[in-house]
Order: structure tokens, then C-alpha cells, then sequence
């Protein structure tokens, strides 16, 4: 029998929602202006401003690396590009994404392991940015931090698939899948280094898995006493 009281929505975790909605308010924001819903004419120019202020800058931090000063009005963007978007389309796939593995990985990880583990995955995403050589293109959303998820599923998935004794590569057909087809698509259509990031946001959301899931810390332990 249907259950009336369920909500229509499955419930995400209230750190999802603390990530989720303000990117989802810039976005509001952003598109309401750029589609003339408000703001006026001069509207139309707040995406612009927005990448400005808040976009991650690889020529910047190399700056600040070769002159040992790391002043707070800038490094601000290793956290905040994750805010701003190219565009709806592209701020409705991090969202969806987001929110589709969030929750999975939410209801497993404890509050404060999502939160850093998304911290972490976004800030190793634009370093690893800053890597490529003479990079000067500025990186927006929030594809690292949603790797760092993938990240941490592939860990979920591992785990499960060595308790049942199965096939452990089937963990990684997800990122597989992903990279390759975001590669292709580059190929053929033109596209940046953003995969570095997102590469780097995966590599590190699944390696922090090992010591910030449930009882992860204990295990990494014994596995080391072993050796």
C-alpha cells in the first residue's frame, strides 16, 4: 500500500542542502538577469561580474606562489568558483549530480566527512588546474567537488563489491565512463583542461574515503599494523 505521508522527493542529507543551495541561488540569480527576468539591461552583464570576482584563476596562484604571498582577497577562489556556472545547463548538471550522489554518499558518511571531503576535492581540483603549464584559462563550477563524490561512491561501491567476493574493477566504471566521455566530447568539439580538475576532485574524494568513512580511520589502521 502507497504511503501517503512520504514525501514526493526522496530527503537529502541537510549537508547537501547547505552545499547545494546557494549555488543554486547564484544560478537563480545569474539566469534571471541574463534572460532579462530582472535587473534590466545592465542584468545581462552579471554572469561576467560574477566569473570575475569569483573564478579560480591559475595565473593568479602561480603569482602568489612565486612571490610567497597568499593574500586572502584571492585565495578565496581555490573555494568559490564552485558558485558560478557557464550557464543554466551547466549549473543544472552539477546540481543534479550533486544531489543524486550526495545522497547516496550522505546517508553512508558522516555530515562533517561530506563537508570535508567537498573542501578538500575543490581545493586539490584547482591546484591541479594550476599544474598544467602556461594555463591561463580562469575554472568555474562545481564539477571537482562532484568528482570528489564520484570519488567517494567508487569507495562505496569497492567496498561492497569486496565484501560479495565480485569483480572490484565494476567500482570504477562510473569514472571511467565519465572521463572517457568528457575527453571524446573535448576532442570533438574544443575543449579546456576542466578534466584535470575534475580528475584531481576524484582522486582525491576516493582516497580520503579510506580514512574519513565510517570506521575508515580503524581500518586504514589494522592494514598498516599488518604490513
Amino acid at each position: 500500500m502507497q504511503d501517503l505521508n512520504a514525501p514526493p522527493l526522496n530527503p537529502l542529507p541537510p549537508i547537501v542542502w547547505i552545499v547545494a543551495l546557494p549555488i543554486i541561488a547564484m544560478e537563480l540569480v545569474l539566469s534571471a538577469g541574463q534572460y532579462g527576468i530582472a535587473g534590466g539591461p545592465d542584468a545581462i552583464g552579471w554572469r561576467s561580474i560574477a566569473v570575475q570576482n569569483l573564478a579560480f584563476s591559475p595565473e593568479l596562484m602561480r603569482y602568489f606562489w612565486d612571490s610567497g604571498r597568499y593574500p586572502l582577497d584571492g585565495m578565496y577562489r581555490l573555494v568559490s568558483y564552485p558558485l558560478v556556472h557557464g550557464g543554466l545547463t551547466h549549473a543544472m548538471f552539477v546540481i543534479v549530480i550533486f544531489a543524486a550522489l550526495g545522497k547516496m554518499v550522505g546517508e553512508v558518511f558522516r555530515w562533517w566527512a561530506v563537508a570535508f571531503l567537498l573542501l578538500a576535492s575543490t581545493i586539490a581540483g584547482a591546484l591541479a588546474y594550476t599544474l598544467v603549464p602556461d594555463l591561463r584559462a580562469a575554472l568555474i563550477g562545481g564539477y571537482p567537488a562532484v568528482y570528489g563524490l564520484i570519488g567517494a561512491f567508487t569507495f562505496l561501491m569497492l567496498t561492497r563489491l569486496q565484501a560479495e567476493g565480485g569483480n572490484q574493477m565494476r567500482a570504477f566504471q562510473l569514472i571511467g565512463f565519465l572521463l572517457g566521455f568528457q575527453l571524446v566530447f573535448g576532442a570533438i568539439f574544443g575543449g579546456g583542461w576542466e578534466w584535470v580538475a575534475d580528475l584531481a576532485g576524484f582522486v582525491t574524494g576516493f582516497a580520503l574515503s579510506f580514512v574519513i568513512s565510517p570506521g575508515g580511520w580503524t581500518r586504514l589502521r589494522g592494514r598498516m599494523r599488518q604490513r
